[in-house]
């Protein structure tokens, strides 16, 4: 017998109010990416974990990005509501413990519980609007999450620095605040859900495909700890760099074969014959690359090259936002009132890879209105791209997979910024060791009792605290400087041409006529009777 109702229409206003709960679960989870950044310092100083602070961020990396998909999965097979709130409650009980942590082992653990609950608040979100709005009419929406992720990549260092520059607020240790900041935000998101996403549950028969889920989890794990982890600390030719990248690539294999047998699979291998599905997930991953490469190397450049503070730096991060916020809204709504998506990708690309080529003309002396033009060009390509394909994507799939395909995509993102950052943080350490030793015997040749009055254990110890180059004497500093300056052109060199793929990727997309809301609830309510057939 057939108990699902035909799902209701919502009106504008219903869906504003819906927009502001997800958008306050998405805040959150695209937060805790960047916030703990600048509050490491006094983090790892409390608990005298230095050499483990790479783990805070990459315990929380790894497990968002594993379990993504999988929200995609089991939101399909149980409903996005009771699925999306599990992620807040998982999420808000990953933040009280992380705040009352008491070492580094705890703070680590903590994390990735953070991350199970963070994989679900980015992957539902943009499920949940797809359920909601038809694609017609979701760019006037949808544009707002990219407004979120411009926020967030700004709103993070800024907090994060704000909270770790005091000892103690209202009795908590300052970097606590971090973690205890989510509670009101994220009991806020359960409230909203609760009262007003009611989304009719469309019963399936189903079953778990946990094998598919182990090996994609156990894969992803492996591959992002070498990259993002053992690769950059130990070297990449270092034996468990090599065994854990092997074993996560076999596993990936094994996924893959897996999949294309498995009754309930977690990425349905059929998806992939879709072609803009396709296209749209490598779009993800050269996006997601390109916006974490921005995210993390601009700061850097700013606070070692040019001496800005943490906070400094991540309030000179606006320009990227508003590049991020504006063209995210102004997209969005061009695309629900003319229905044509295509240009926008293509346009964002090509304008994400002029502004990262331009800024190989960075120097010591670059102003600080030209590095807002570049970051402005950066942003407004990523605010015109990263929406957009979401709403293509979600335009070409049927209704039953919209959970799944919707996760993926995100989940490709995910992983694109995971090997994008771990690509280019790697090619900036390589080439500064490279160009230190050239300005260091350029200088020695020229000047030798400059380099002679500086302690080769402090010209060593560079590379890993940034903060001695202002102890250095003005000649040296000066060589210093330079090494990073052209070891940030190489990076940029290489990332160019990365989002320029994206570029041509986005030229072969298909546009096809946005459904309208009449087509919607009727690709909807098609779906909830074959669920039952």
């Amino acid at each position: 017998m057939n108990t699902n109702a035909p799902a209701k229409e919502h009106s504008h206003r219903e869906i504003m109010i819906i927009l502001g709960g997800l958008m306050t679960g998405m805040l959150l989870a695209a937060l805790d990416q960047t916030i703990v950044s600048t509050a490491l310092k006094s983090i790892v100083e409390d608990f005298n974990g230095l050499d483990h602070y790479t783990w805070v961020v990459t315990a929380y990396l790894l497990t968002s990005t594993a379990s993504t998909p999988l929200y995609g999965k089991i939101s399909d097979l149980y409903g996005r509501r009771v699925v999306f709130q599990f992620a807040i409650v998982t999420f808000l009980i990953g933040s009280l413990l992380a705040a009352a942590s008491q070492n580094m082992s705890q703070l680590i653990a903590t994390r990735a519980l953070q991350g199970l609950g963070a994989g679900g608040l980015m992957a539902l979100t943009f499920v949940i609007i797809g359920d909601i709005v038809p694609p017609r009419e979701r760019g006037r929406y949808q544009g707002y999450f990219g407004a979120v992720w411009g926020l967030s990549s700004v709103a993070g260092p800024l907090l994060g620095g704000f909270f770790s520059d005091h000892t103690h607020i209202l009795g908590i240790t300052g970097w606590r605040w971090i973690f205890v900041i989510n509670l009101p935000f994220g009991i806020a998101a359960l409230a909203i859900t609760s009262a007003v996403l009611h989304i009719p549950k469309v019963k399936r028969e189903h079953s778990i495909d946990y094998l598919g889920a182990l090996l994609l989890v156990v894969s992803v794990t492996l591959t992002l700890l070498s990259v993002s982890v053992y690769g950059p600390q130990e070297g990449w030719t270092d034996s468990r760099t090599v065994i854990y990248l092997v074993a996560g690539l076999l596993l990936a294999v094994g996924f893959i074969y897996w999949e294309g047998r498995a009754t309930e699979p977690i990425i349905p291998l059929r998806l992939f014959k879709n072609h803009t599905f396709t296209l749209t997930s490598i779009l993800g991953a050269i996006i997601g690359a390109g916006m974490f490469g921005a995210i993390v190397m601009l700061p850097l450049y700013m606070q070692v090259v040019k001496g800005y503070s943490a906070t400094s730096a991540g309030l000179k991060l606006i320009p990227l936002m508003l590049g991020i916020v504006s063209t995210s809204i102004i997209s969005g709504k061009l695309i629900s009132k003319h229905g044509h998506y295509k240009r926008y990708p293509i346009m964002g690309t090509a304008l994400m890879t002029v502004g990262i080529l331009a800024m190989y003309s960075l120097q010591i002396d670059t102003p600080y209105w030209q590095l807002s033009i570049f970051a402005i060009m950066v942003g407004a390509g990523l605010g015109l791209s990263m929406q957009t394909i979401v709403i293509a994507l979600q335009n070409s799939v049927e209704f039953k997979d919209m959970g799944v395909a919707t996760s993926s995509n995100t989940f490709f993102r995910s992983l694109g910024s995971v090997f994008g950052t771990a690509l280019f943080g790697a090619i900036l350490t390589n080439r500064l060791g490279h160009y230190l030793a050239g300005n260091f015997a350029e200088l020695a040749s020229k000047n030798p009792a400059a380099v002679a009055a500086v302690d080769p254990a402090k010209l060593e110890a560079i590379q890993n605290n940034t903060s001695l180059i202002k102890t250095l004497p003005a000649q040296v500093q000066t060589a210093v400087l330079d090494a990073f300056v052209h070891s940030f052109h190489i990076v940029f060199i290489v990332a160019a041409p990365v989002v320029a793929v994206g570029f041509f990727v986005a030229l072969f997309l298909r546009e096809t006529p946005l459904r309208t809301s009449e087509d919607y609830a009727a690709a909807r309510n098609e779906s909830a009777g074959e669920s039952l057939g």
